[in-house]
């Protein structure tokens, strides 16, 4: 098995007017933090896969929590300095998602960033809990984008003192309606618009197909026509917000009144997501782990029975004059995790599987490759073809 993410876009600096919450989204430094997967809507473009969708449970990043402990945990291995709290719709659950920010409040200080996304036009009573429990920016997704509906809270949300702004996905037969609510937004009490690239993912492949969409490259998620729509619009906000016509239509208008951001799915997957997992990396890094350029983990492992393990790492200790940190016992796998320079050397010198493992940096700690070092084999390596 060879699995490994994509390459890694340049991380550009942040534009003059967005989200905080974005603005540590593409450091890799924001937590996020799925509380719920109900959902009122059941949108068809919902990227959900099905392990996710519908559930009452929570994710911190890759790793189910049950509590807030596991939570906190886990920001802490990656030095988060926000969470970015999402479903689901978090709103669908108000007093855990309520519980959250008061908890990572609590454990980070006032400085830890939180934003979270929703597409309930909630009671405008909310605002202020949310505010109050320590929420910091809010992004409404607008259902079958009609704006009217949410500005009732959208008021309340930025009376409360939260940031308060909208983000949508673009999806490409929906141009006419966008153009529309770029002036309609002008009058909206919002700070920013995020779009999002339309992903065609496992959990809505089958509706974009129904719908005609169809994969902009071999290489991304990106549905066909949505990035084009997505630079058209930010293009028309830009040249308004720099007092020039706009490229389409030749037109000058006034400025919108709020910052306008694209994001697309290569960027989310190589560069946002690569970005958190090098930070999870660099904090929880072992001494016998290597960061690679990829921004996985690799080392070099011995296989043995666990009844064998405490000899086998003190005769390691022993014999070769390392320190006892530079071991590891993997009890999932059987495996003695050791430097890659370790296992190389005693690979020809032992009757056991020596192998190099490359994982990612996450709580499971997927497996993306294995390279043998000797001709042994595990049990259930040999009856595989």
């Amino acid at each position: 098995m060879n699995t490994s993410l994509p390459m890694a876009t340049a991380v550009e600096p942040p534009e003059r007017g967005e989200a905080e919450g974005c603005i540590q989204c593409q450091r890799g430094s924001k937590l996020v933090l799925f509380v719920t997967g109900r959902c009122h809507w059941k949108c068809d473009y919902c990227p959900l896969s099905d392990n996710r969708r519908e559930i009452d449970f929570m994710f911190a990043n890759e790793r189910p929590c049950t509590d807030f402990t596991e939570v906190i945990e886990e920001a802490k291995a990656m030095s988060a300095t926000g969470t970015g709290i999402t479903g689901g719709d978090p709103m669908m659950d108000l007093p855990r998602t309520l519980a959250a920010c008061r908890a990572l409040k609590q454990a980070f200080g006032a400085e830890h960033h939180i934003h979270l996304y929703t597409s309930l036009p909630f009671d405008v009573a909310h605002a202020k809990s949310l505010a109050d429990a320590g929420l910091d920016e809010i992004r409404f997704h607008l259902l079958d984008l009609q704006l009217e509906r949410y500005i009732p809270v959208m008021q309340a949300c930025r009376k409360a003192g939260l940031y308060t702004g909208v983000e949508l996905p673009v999806e490409p037969d929906s141009g006419e309606r966008l153009w529309e609510l770029l002036e309609e937004l002008r009058a909206a009490p919002i700070e920013f618009l995020n779009l999002n690239e339309l992903e065609i993912t496992i959990g809505n492949q089958s509706n974009m197909e129904l719908r005609g969409f169809n994969l902009s490259t071999e290489i991304t998620a990106g549905a066909a026509g949505s990035a084009e729509l997505a630079i058209a619009l930010k293009q028309r906000v830009t040249a308004a917000g720099d007092g020039v016509d706009d490229p389409h239509d030749g037109q000058r208008r006034q400025h919108y009144g709020y910052h306008l951001k694209f994001c697309t799915s290569s960027y989310k997957d190589a560069g946002q997501l690569r970005a958190r997992f090098r930070r999870r990396g660099e904090v929880m890094l072992k001494p016998y782990e290597v960061l690679t350029e990829d921004d996985t983990l690799s080392y070099g492992v011995l296989y043995c029975p666990p009844e064998h393990a405490d000899d086998d790492m003190h005769e390691l200790i022993e014999k070769l004059d390392i320190d006892s940190t530079w071991l590891g016992w993997d009890a999932n796998n059987g495996r003695i995790e050791l430097p890659i320079s370790v296992a190389e050397h005693i690979s020809e010198l032992v009757e056991a599987p020596v192998a190099v493992v490359e994982v990612h940096p996450t709580f499971e700690r997927l497996e993306v490759s294995l390279t043998w070092l000797n001709e042994h084999r595990p049990p259930e390596e040999k009856i595989l073809p």
